[in-house]
């Protein structure tokens, strides 16, 4: 880990109130939060956040004789948090986090101490809500209806349009679950045969049913730097103050997870035949968005042949479309002509995307920003490595970066975001600076 210590300037928690679940007014408890910090991540389907309070059991505490029991707090409380980072820009989640347990309690004649976990609204609904219908058609399509109809959620949904139809039931299975069984098979409508893999999320401003390459694609929101000066050159936004490159290159699962060549014998049992598909990682270098010149940067003796080999039956006329009589019309007709999932467009493409999303993984601190969110892109150029000063960039980790974990956090002293970011290759795209 490499790190450097400019001032990052206090934060300030503007509202934190908790509404009992009974009734009666919210209490604003922020003179008593020592620590707070927020949680968002690409890999999550709902957000979170952490608080550690510290009561001296006085009024500037919030509340005597104590949060816990004069409130009370029992779980599932409604909260209205509002902070903000050294530079005004704010964080606020109205209503939309409620408590999920309190931890760590430390007793004290003096002081109390705890921890009080928030998880989102849909997080509970998740918990207690099925998916039990037959769905048909686009993917996107029925992951808003789940969204909608069944999580019953309050957030802005997201959904990206997906190119493919697949035919389901919900067999019981909670939203998050399917929604996210659902994103493994899907593609988007510019990619089909190309790029596989979608994620779904939430942030602060909603639920996100998004394709890995769309993300990849955007612009980049901010731009940061490490560097040995005091001072922050043009063009970027804030300095790194540490950061942790990891290329996370481990050949062996690479390979075992097919990361890099997979093979695929699909099997038809109408026309009693095997239909075999191949993929190589660099059939995706022209159509991947952050693709560098080291896209493919392993020993090509080790991925020539595909390390990778599955089995898939083929599902035609299985589940066709309509009901009743129109679905037993489609089941004839329908038989020869397309199974419900196309494995042979969709199966390799995700696998080996989903893989390659993470070749690179860098963890930086920057001073807070808390307008930066899960599926932002973000630039960073980071120093060359040598044996004296050093002035120039690192041409191979320098570059776009999707902001795949965030944590906000602030202090009465300081406001903080560590960012885990990930790539598809090394170098930037374009070969350079």
């Amino acid at each position: 880990m490499t790190s450097q210590n400019p001032s990052t300037g206090a934060g300030n928690i503007k509202k934190f109130e908790i509404t009992p679940n009974k009734g009666g007014e919210p209490k604003d408890i922020s003179a008593a939060i020592v620590e707070y910090k927020y949680y968002e991540s690409v890999m999550s389907n709902y957000i979170s956040s952490t608080a550690v309070v510290v009561e001296t059991g006085n009024e500037q505490s919030g509340a005597a004789p104590g949060i816990l029991d004069s409130l009370p707090i029992r779980g599932g409380e409604k909260s209205n948090i509002i902070v903000e980072d050294a530079t005004g820009n704010q964080i606020k989640v109205t209503e939309s986090l409620h408590v999920n347990r309190v931890k760590s309690g430390i007793p004290g004649s003096t002081k109390d101490i705890y921890v009080l976990d928030f998880a989102s609204r849909d997080y509970f609904m998740n918990e207690q809500s099925r998916v039990i219908k037959r769905y048909e058609g686009k993917i996107s399509d029925n992951v808003e209806t789940i969204l909608k109809d069944v999580l019953k959620t309050k957030s802005k949904i997201e959904v990206d349009e997906t190119s493919l139809e697949y035919n389901f039931y919900g067999n019981y299975k909670k939203p998050f679950y399917i929604c996210t069984w659902l994103a493994s098979k899907s593609v988007p409508t510019k990619g089909t045969g190309d790029v596989g893999g979608f994620l779904f999320f939430q942030t602060r401003d909603g639920l996100y049913f998004k394709s890995i390459d769309d993300l990849f694609g955007k612009e980049a929101k901010k731009k940061f730097i490490f560097n040995d000066t005091p001072g922050l050159p043009p063009g970027y936004d804030e300095k790194i103050l540490d950061y942790d490159i990891d290329s996370d290159i481990e050949l062996d699962e690479n390979l075992m997870m097919g990361a890099y060549n997979s093979q695929a014998y699909l099997f038809d049992y109408f026309k009693h035949e095997f239909t075999q598909i191949n993929l190589d990682i660099n059939e995706q270098k022209e159509t991947a968005q952050t693709a560098g010149p080291d896209y493919v940067n392993v020993n090509p003796e080790f991925i020539e042949k595909p390390s990778r080999i599955m089995y898939h039956l083929m599902d035609y006329g299985v589940n066709p479309r309509g009901s009743g009589e129109s679905q037993l019309s489609n089941w004839r007709e329908g038989t020869d002509a397309i199974p419900n999932y196309d494995a042979q467009k969709t199966l390799l493409q995700s696998i080996m995307r989903y893989q390659q999303m993470f070749t690179v993984q860098t963890t930086i601190t920057i001073p807070g920003d808390f307008t930066i969110k899960a599926g932002d892109m973000i630039e960073c150029d980071f120093p060359q490595l040598e044996g004296k000063k050093n002035k120039e960039s690192n041409k191979q980790t320098g570059g776009k970066y999707m902001v795949a974990h965030v944590c906000h956090r602030i202090t009465p002293n300081d406001s903080l975001t560590r960012l885990g970011l990930v790539r598809d290759s090394f170098g930037k795209k374009g070969g350079g600076f």
